[in-house]
This record gives structure tokens, sequence and C-alpha cells, in this order.
């Protein structure tokens, strides 16, 4: 499956640690409430507030929160307004670096994004200076639990994805943007566990950088995921490791 790299799989066991931490809670909270404001609060008929209730349910949110998050995106109640934007940049070793943000102040947030990513030795650039070597790319993450390999992986082809790799103890399953909550349906029916189902951008080649320089690549790369404000964080690096 191309666009694969270290960091995607560093990215998804750090999910684990962020969920403990409330991250992984917060960036839902406020993409359920998005979705909410943009498409309304009915589930069935706001595909990406399916999407965010299901990776709510992942998370193991209580349904309490999912409720008031729809409320506060509808305006039943009270609540703070988010605003999506992106940035794009390089990091350490000329990597690309793309970060999706959920914030309420847009000229904080680039500020603090333009610190970090100088302070580890990268640059922010212009709006496109590095989109064009992403793909939209639906990503769902399934749990190996001694499913065989080929048997998955024959799953996910019928039930409409593109691709499909192995990745340690998960499967990752590539769709059209379009058709990934129709193939997460189609492969929970089979009896799949679903991790996670993103819209994420996917590189179309990766870079790979000497191992000296890879730890100031994670590290910065880490900074950002950690932020408040940051959705996800993509990049096209990958170690020559």
């Amino acid at each position: 499956m191309s666009g694969h790299s270290k960091w995607a799989t560093i990215k998804r066991k750090k999910a684990a640690t962020d969920a403990k931490r409330g991250k992984i809670f917060t960036t839902i909270i406020k993409e359920i409430t998005i979705a909410a404001r943009d498409g309304g609060g009915e589930i069935d008929s706001n595909p990406r507030l399916r999407q965010a209730v299901s990776n709510a349910k992942s998370a193991n949110m209580p349904s309490d929160n999912i409720t008031r998050a729809i409320k506060k995106g509808t305006g039943e109640l009270p609540g703070v307004s988010y605003e999506e934007t992106s940035y794009e940049g390089y990091g350490p070793a000329g990597v690309a670096i793309m970060m999706e943000c959920l914030t309420d102040n847009k000229k904080r947030t680039v500020a603090e994004i333009r610190h970090l990513i100088t302070k580890y030795g990268g640059n922010l650039g212009e709006n496109g200076s590095v989109s064009w070597m992403f793909d939209k790319k639906g990503q769902i993450t399934l749990q190996a639990d001694g499913h065989d390999e080929d048997t998955v992986f024959e799953a996910a082809l019928e039930s409409g994805a593109e691709d499909f790799e192995a990745d340690g103890d998960v499967y990752i399953v590539s769709t059209d943007p379009s058709q990934i909550m129709s193939v997460r349906d189609a492969l929970e029916e089979q009896g799949y566990e679903v991790e996670s189902a993103n819209i994420d951008m996917v590189p179309k080649n990766m870079q790979n950088i000497e191992s000296d320089k890879e730890q100031s690549v994670i590290t910065l790369l880490e900074a950002l995921e950690d932020h408040d404000d940051i959705k996800a964080v993509y990049t096209n690096f990958d170690s020559e490791d």
C-alpha cells in the first residue's frame, strides 16, 4: 500500500497514549461539533457526523459527551465556535508536513505552529507548497485479531476498498473518501473490529532520511501532534531502517 510510513505506525501507537490524556476525546468532540453545525444533527443524513460519532464510539467516548457535542454544533447548547484550517511546511531534512486544525483562534494557532516548526528545525510554507505531494484517502484500521491476511484482503476488496496493508497487529484498508463509511459498514458486518476510520492525506511518495536526522523529525511531528488545535499531522517521512 503506497504512502504507509514509519511515522504512520508511530502515530497509530501514539494514539493510545493520547486517548489516556484526553487528546483524542477533545479532537473528536470538535469534529462532531463542526459536523453537526455544517450538516445538521441527524446522524443518518449527515455522513461526516456519522463518521465522527463512529470514531467516538470506537474510542469509548460516553454517549452523553457525544450528545452534548452534537447539540453544541446545532446550537441547542452554548459552545465554542470552531473553524477548520490547514497548514503546510517542511521539517528537518526537508520532509513535507501537512497539518489539519480545528481552532477557535486562527491567529493564535498559526503563531504557535510556526514557533514549533521553527524551534525543531523546519519552516512553515504557503498553502499548496506540499499538498500536491499527498492524496486524500479513506483509511480504515482493523484489529488483526488472528484474522487471516488473505481473507481480510479479499473481504476488503469485495467491500469496495482500493488498497490494503498488514501492519503488525492491525490491517490498514484504503478507500475512496466517499466510500469510507460503506466499506466500514461492510467490514463490521463481516465481524471485523474497526479501530478507526478517517479521511487522511496519504503521501504519493516517501522520503527516506538519514538515521541521524530521524529523531529530530519524530520529535517535531510528535510536538505538532500534541498541540490541542491540531487534528492530524501527515508527512512523507520514512527512514532508511
